[in-house]
């Protein structure tokens, strides 16, 4: 009986212990089930948390670039750096405005054409860009009137302003005004805002007289004016100039015209080739080495030449230096080597040399009366314009002081038509 129970005990713990062993792997196996799930489910979630990092990425890329949903029908130049384009100007129909004509009955305007706005010619660009940006603007197509860029190259103020303002009255949309000057409290505090002249300086720097500094602010100059696409011809004035006949008559004068106009001669002499620096050389000769006047008027073809240039300019900034006066020399030099047929080899803004020195004359009020105005349009020798003769070889006059206004003022109508 003892021993039966003692089997009976025995065989009760044996299926106890199998019963555990049984509890023991059922519970790794599910530990192990657990375990693979939690790898399983970690994965699908890292992997759902990546995918949707990179749809989210992708979608922010395509939602800023539509041009990716067009790859296919660009060609391998449209991935290049896009060149600089000039900033959104404002276009306005003429609708039924009809500008004046001069006397030959030229056409200044016609009905539908565009005129630009003025843009704002404030910018932060620098010297580089500025240049670089200008070298690119080519000239619109569309049909638009073209302009004339006055860009006025002064120490300050503008004492004649109320000439120039009356002589652009009415005629807004086919000019453009740009001002450059050294003086650091240039500000437009008393120029009212309908004012041609308000808020038309240029970011300027500081001009040495005769220094390659000067040369530099009327590429400066041209380089602002090229930014606006529709100006076609341009003309460096300064704060002394005056104009000798109305708008519409200049106007036509330059936009008709099939030559640019900078002065160009050979002067024997220390004044002309002696200021030329033999180092200079081979880049540009002394037969080459021209001198005129400072005070232009070109074309676009040309004023694009000027701000692109790196061949001439660098030279005269390393060797014209004191007593060279690159401004007599550097349009004049580059002109005559880049562009001999279409220059005039003259110069619209008279200019009093009559008195010895380096300065011209300067015109006081006991000197302006209508004679004077009427007899330097023209020259004793004459001038020739579009292959014909013309009396009006001088559209412009310097130099005219503060003085000078009212009487500017009183014989602007009965002699300069304005």
């Amino acid at each position: 009986m003892k021993k039966s129970q003692e089997t009976q005990e025995d065989s009760l713990q044996q299926e106890s212990r199998h019963q555990l062993h049984q509890i023991v792997i059922s519970k790794i196996l599910r530990s192990h089930r657990f375990f693979q799930n939690l790898v399983l489910y970690s994965f699908l979630i890292g992997f759902g948390f990546g995918l949707g990092f990179i749809l989210n990425v992708h979608i922010r890329n395509v939602s800023f670039n539509p041009q990716l949903f067009r790859l296919s029908s660009l060609s391998p130049s449209s991935f290049s750096t896009p060149p600089l384009q000039p900033q959104p100007e404002i276009v306005v129909p003429l609708n039924d405005t009809v500008v004046a004509t001069n006397d030959d009955d030229h056409e200044v305007g016609q009905k539908g054409h565009y005129l630009m706005m003025p843009e704002n010619v404030v910018h932060n660009m620098t010297e580089e860009e500025l240049l670089l940006r200008a070298s690119k603007i080519q000239e619109k197509t569309l049909k638009m009137t073209k302009k004339v860029a006055f860009m006025f190259l002064t120490r300050g103020k503008l004492p004649l302003a109320k000439l120039w303002e009356r002589f652009f009255k009415g005629h807004e949309g086919l000019f453009s005004i740009y001002i450059h000057t050294s003086d650091p409290f240039y500000f437009d505090d008393h120029t009212p805002e309908t004012s041609p002249f308000y808020r038309r300086r240029i970011p300027s720097k500081e001009v040495g007289w005769g220094m390659v500094s000067m040369v530099a602010a009327e590429r400066r100059l041209l380089a602002n004016a090229l930014l606006d696409a529709g100006n076609h011809r341009f003309v460096l004035l300064s704060e002394s100039d005056i104009p000798l006949f109305n708008f519409s008559t200049i106007y036509s004068y330059l936009i008709n015209s099939q030559h640019s106009y900078v002065d160009v001669y050979d002067l024997p002499g220390p004044a002309g080739r002696g200021r030329y620096n033999r180092r200079m050389s081979p880049v540009i000769s002394r037969t080459n080495w021209r001198k005129g006047s400072q005070w232009f008027e070109i074309d676009r073809e040309v004023a694009l030449a000027v701000v692109s240039d790196t061949t001439y300019f660098p030279v005269f900034e390393k060797y014209c230096l004191w007593n060279c006066y690159a401004d007599e020399h550097y349009l004049s030099t580059f002109v005559h080597a880049m562009f001999p047929g279409k220059n005039a080899n003259r110069s619209l803004t008279w200019t009093d040399w009559s008195r010895r020195g380096p300065h011209p004359r300067k015109y006081t009020r006991r000197s302006v009366t209508g004679e004077f105005l009427r007899r330097v349009r023209n020259r004793e020798q004459g001038c020739v314009y579009n292959g014909k003769k013309s009396e009006k070889c001088y559209l412009f006059a310097r130099k005219f002081d503060g003085s000078t206004l009212d009487k500017l003022l009183y014989f602007a109508h009965s002699v300069m038509g304005f």
